[in-house]
């Protein structure tokens, strides 16, 4: 899981440096949050308020989440790194689907939930995602898992390009909410 691999470079012309993704600890969690601050709103559609972002942020993204995500046996987050610098994350939560809507969309059990999939924008279209994701899947197959879901926004064209890509096909709808405002998600599923 720690090997290395190209990702893109800022510099034409200039050799990619090379991204490790392992397994995050307790000592990556400000990194983390780092990270997330940075990419989060990256996600979001173009009408979501810079105030609902920044609250969302505060209470799920924050240090002191990422301390709280950590600790939890029910979660994995992996970690992409160039030069020891974090550009990148995933999180997987064990269990079953708490959301009545992803509860009826999701039949194959037990299930894991690709919770967060997120790469500094920089490192887009170098294949470190999907690298993230191949990690993230394979820990939900080691913990039993059959499926693995995951909500997306469904403004979000890139994205549900990249998922479709992935594997994961679209198998229902689901509300999130950021600031005041539901959002209007697809559920995908990719099975095992």
């Amino acid at each position: 899981m720690n090997e290395p691999a190209s990702a893109p470079s800022d510099v034409p012309g200039a050799e990619s440096p090379a991204f490790s993704i392992r397994r995050a600890g307790p000592d990556d969690a400000a990194q983390l949050a780092a990270v997330a601050a940075e990419t989060f709103p990256l996600a979001c559609p173009p009408h979501t308020k810079p105030e609902a972002i920044a609250a969302f942020i505060a209470a799920n993204l924050s240090e002191t989440s990422f301390d709280g995500y950590l600790a939890d046996p029910e979660r994995a987050l992996f970690i992409a790194e160039v030069d020891g610098a974090a550009v990148g994350y995933t999180m997987v939560v064990f269990g079953e689907p708490a959301d009545p809507d992803v509860a009826a969309a999701v039949t194959s059990r037990p299930t894991a939930e690709l919770s967060k999939v997120y790469v500094r924008e920089g490192f887009h279209g170098g294949g470190l995602a999907g690298r993230l994701v191949a990690a993230s899947v394979e820990s939900a197959r080691d913990r039993g898992a059959v499926s693995v879901w995951l909500g997306v926004n469904e403004e979000n064209a890139r994205a549900n390009r990249f998922y479709e890509k992935q594997g994961f096909a679209l198998a229902g709808t689901k509300r999130f909410l950021v600031g005041d405002r539901y959002e209007d998600d697809f559920v995908r599923l990719l099975a095992l």
